[in-house]
């Protein structure tokens, strides 16, 4: 199952690897204190950097109180809906393995969320495992070139955040969108309107077929055919 072009493949972990824990909170903790949510507001604060993203909430307080309030709110809601490894995931991890390329994952939260949850996955990851982002969110770019030295048509990333997609067009990234099904997100839509090709409800439509065809698609450059910014890291 050789891949001749990619070099690398990116996996997000919040989205990805484990359930959507970050859009339920959001949309609760904006509503709660008297905000609106809107396809606008999920857009500016998705796979932002910690304060940007608490800023960009348009709340009450400083970024750092309002990103305190936020998690506070964020492990209310834990304790009744605890992080879990999604449906798929172990079986994903299987048929990258076998691409015979490194394999990472990412995230906007620190290390211990990785050791935490995904553990017993780590010996399907390439040293360093796990790149937290929040630094340079959203890191399509910082991954690729300056992590592992490589052009930006050389790496898969697979994303659960349309701002993600929107970076990889820009840089001609091959991608895959796993969209939140919370009933209240706005991703696919934004996916949607970003020119998201490869859009799946479930890890196990992302199969060999799909990932041969990215492959393909990242030789030719027509990852994003008319929605491609050409650019080249």
């Amino acid at each position: 199952m050789a891949l001749r072009h990619l070099r690398l493949v990116a996996v997000n972990i919040d989205g990805v690897m484990l359930n959507d824990t970050f859009s339920p909170v959001i949309h609760r903790f904006v509503v709660n204190n008297g905000g609106v949510y809107t396809a606008e507001l999920e857009r500016a604060v998705f796979s932002q950097p910690r304060l940007k993203a608490a800023a960009a909430l348009g709340l009450p307080g400083s970024p750092e109180e309002v990103a305190e309030a936020y998690f506070i709110e964020r492990e209310r809601y834990l304790r009744d809906h605890p992080v879990h490894v999604l449906d798929g995931a172990d079986r994903l991890l299987g048929r990258l393995s076998r691409l015979d390329v490194p394999l990472i994952c990412y995230g906007g939260l620190e290390r211990p969320h990785f050791d935490l949850h995904l553990s017993r996955y780590a010996h399907y990851f390439t040293q360093p495992r796990y790149v937290c982002t929040d630094s340079f969110r959203p890191g399509v770019r910082e991954i690729s070139r300056d992590l592992f030295g490589l052009r930006s048509d050389q790496v898969l990333f697979i994303d659960d955040v349309a701002r993600v997609a929107e970076t990889a067009r820009t840089l001609g990234t091959p991608f895959i969108g796993h969209p939140s099904s919370y009933g209240h997100s706005f991703q696919e839509q934004l996916m949607h309107e970003v020119g998201v090709r490869h859009l799946v409800r479930s890890l196990d439509e992302i199969d060999e077929s799909l990932l041969h065809i990215l492959d393909s698609e990242a030789a030719e450059g027509s990852v994003w055919q008319d929605t491609r910014v050409a650019a080249q890291v």
